[in-house]
């Protein structure tokens, strides 16, 4: 499949500081793809190094086929056919819908594109309402309806969604996701909140300190996690030290479970079982070896941190429990994500 964006090598630094090292990324055309991390490990340096916001140290990027930098040329970003839309939008106060809409378009029939955008973001009959008469989400379209205007190549978001209220934030992303699959468009967003990266792309690239961890889809992310960084980026989870004997059965090492695995892997010693809280069941028992240190109450369910002769495990329920309340934990059958105890890395041999 042809690349709407490849980026290969790339490498920048701020103030003498690496904040992107030796990158490289490629995006499919009509992909949506989620630059995933927490604040400064270089996703939204990346996502303007692609604008040609930024120098580059090394490294080179081609959109749509075209390379836009390499050792030989660095094309300014209005030259890269490229759409961005800023955190805060970036509308002209002083212009109406319409306008800013219209601005940097060439086309000879301006008004016709304006109302095919206005039509397709579904603002009708606010082109004459200035950002201020907007709401959130009314104001985002509006940047949406300007950066597809002009028929990017790529499109380029930095966190779209951090601005919207939660009550209609994914009711947006849904009604957005919906607008970029039909018209085909590629887009590349930066967000830290994983609920809007599952929600909102194809496939997710998490960063860590200026590289990226892996690359792929969310499924493969959330249940293969390639390092332990990825895992707990991915969700809440445990860690407990386990063994695999010769009839495949790995047992944990505080005797608090047992689960068959599908395969007979042979005897291994030495890996940490990644454990997610929706893969425990909780309860009440005087006799448990658990006991809840810490509760809270989430609405759809309770939060509930679990010792269990030590080790700490974070579960979900809705049953109302106490702190201090004795408790049986069981794990739940499930695919297992298994890491070397030693090397921050899956134990490749395992089915994970």
């Amino acid at each position: 499949m042809s690349l709407a964006l490849s980026v290969k090598g790339l490498s920048c630094r701020y103030n003498g500081q690496p904040v992107l090292r030796d990158l490289t990324l490629s995006v499919t055309k009509g992909d949506i793809v989620c630059l995933l991390g927490a604040s400064g490990c270089g996703k939204t340096t990346l996502l303007k190094a692609v604008a040609g916001l930024l120098p580059l140290e090394t490294g080179a990027i081609s959109i749509n086929g075209r390379q836009v930098v390499d050792e030989n040329r660095d094309l300014p970003p209005e030259q890269r056919n490229v759409g961005m839309i800023f955190q805060d939008y970036a509308l002209f106060p002083h212009l109406t819908v319409a306008e800013n809409v219209a601005f940097g378009l060439k086309t000879k029939d301006k008004h016709a594109r304006i109302h095919e955008m206005l039509s397709l973001v579904k603002l009708e009959g606010l082109e004459k309402r200035y950002p201020h008469q907007l709401s959130g989400g009314q104001q985002q379209r509006v940047a949406i309806a300007r950066a597809l205007a002009c028929k990017p190549d790529l499109l380029l978001l930095d966190e779209p969604f951090s601005n919207i209220d939660a009550q209609v934030r994914y009711q947006l992303i849904k009604e957005i996701r919906k607008i970029f699959k039909e018209q085909g468009v590629t887009a590349v967003f930066v967000t830290h909140n994983r609920e809007e990266a599952f929600a909102f792309a194809d496939k997710l690239a998490v960063m860590n300190h200026g590289e990226i961890e892996q690359y792929g889809m969310p499924e493969t992310l959330y249940y293969r996690p390639s390092s332990r960084f990825v895992a707990d980026f991915m969700g809440l989870g445990s860690y407990v030290c386990a063994a695999l004997n010769a009839d495949a059965l790995m047992q944990a090492s505080n005797d608090a479970d047992r689960a068959h695995l599908k395969k007979n892997l042979g005897q291994m010693e030495g890996v940490e079982w990644f454990i997610r809280p929706q893969h425990l069941s909780i309860y009440l028992d005087e006799d448990g070896e658990g006991e809840i240190k810490d509760s809270q109450f989430m609405g759809d369910n309770s939060r509930y941190l679990v010792d269990v002769n030590g080790h700490s495990f974070m579960v979900y329920s809705n049953q109302l429990l106490g702190a201090g309340a004795k408790v049986r934990l069981e794990i739940l059958p499930h695919q297992p994500i298994l890491f070397s105890s030693i090397l921050n890395e899956p134990s490749s041999s395992l089915p994970y």
